[in-house]
């Protein structure tokens, strides 16, 4: 059992966890708000391109490299992480969703990760990293900058022949989904899933579909990759919040349960030295 002193060291303990942990839940709470909004912000847009690119496509433009099909050989997953812990299950998630993706088909896989516990927990992945970028930078627009052109590259020269995007939707606080969703070859037929017949073919581009398509195509891969990163990020404010909201209450009770064991032990303490003070005066009055 342990002693007096030692339950006196574990509460002391518990209560400069509990206050990191308070700490972290509150950094997280004031930038998620910032986060949400800049994430919100951003998906009309991401919307609106990709119902101009179903235009697009039914304007007789769809004949493009980053829109051809072919047959997958090599699989490609561009998966996002955090670069940082303390955030529950939502980096094993994307790490177990990215497997998943790149054991689709059976074809060998090549990753390319943003966010450091990517990296880490897949080192002795059997399939290839072919790069890594760090997820806390200074902007998420030069991220995207950075990784579509080098996905986009490695689609055309045939080095993966398709590319699924695996990164966390945000729901709402509570909820956040891994999600993988093909990148490339780029698939516009579902952006005009929910136009109404009278408003298809409405639009005239020039100089011709193609060109527009040409121009918008990498703006497109772009811009998904900036509005994922912007999910991502949300998301991983989310479960950090949540993770140490748990952490906090937990602590809690752990020194709820430790100090009334502390009183339990203090207490059998005082009882056996009185006890023991009682047996020395009845031994010296026999």
């Amino acid at each position: 059992m342990p002693t007096l002193r030692q339950l006196r060291d574990r509460v002391k303990s518990l209560k400069n966890t509990q206050q990191i942990t308070r700490a972290m839940k509150m950094v997280a709470g004031a930038r998620i708000r910032r986060a949400e909004l800049a994430m919100r912000a951003a998906r009309p847009y991401a919307i609106g391109i990709g119902e101009m690119l179903g235009e697009l496509g039914q304007a007789g433009g769809s004949d493009h490299p980053l829109l051809r099909k072919r047959e997958v050989k090599t699989r490609g997953v561009l998966l996002m992480t955090a670069d940082k812990g303390l955030c529950g299950a939502f980096n094993s998630n994307l790490v177990r969703a990215g497997l998943l993706a790149a054991q689709e088909g059976g074809q060998p896989a090549v990753l390319y990760l943003v966010g450091t516990k990517g990296r880490v927990q897949l080192r002795k992945s059997p399939h290839r990293i072919a790069e890594f970028w760090p997820l806390t930078t200074d902007s998420f627009a030069r991220s995207a900058a950075e990784i579509a052109p080098k996905v986009t590259a490695d689609f055309l020269d045939g080095t993966i022949d398709e590319l699924t995007l695996v990164s966390s939707r945000f729901v709402s606080t509570i909820v956040q989904k891994p999600t993988a969703s093909q990148l490339l070859p780029v698939f516009t037929g579902t952006a005009k899933a929910e136009r109404s017949a009278v408003n298809q073919n409405s639009f005239e581009f020039e100089p011709d579909a193609q060109g527009v398509l040409a121009a918008l195509l990498p703006k497109y891969v772009e811009f998904t990759i900036f509005q994922a990163l912007l999910e991502s990020q949300a998301s991983e404010f989310a479960a950090r919040l949540i993770a140490m909201s748990n952490a906090t209450d937990n602590a809690g009770k752990l020194i709820d349960e430790i100090t009334l064991l502390m009183n339990k032990t203090r207490q059998a303490a005082i009882t056996k030295e009185i006890l023991e003070i009682v047996g020395g005066a009845e031994a010296l009055k026999g």
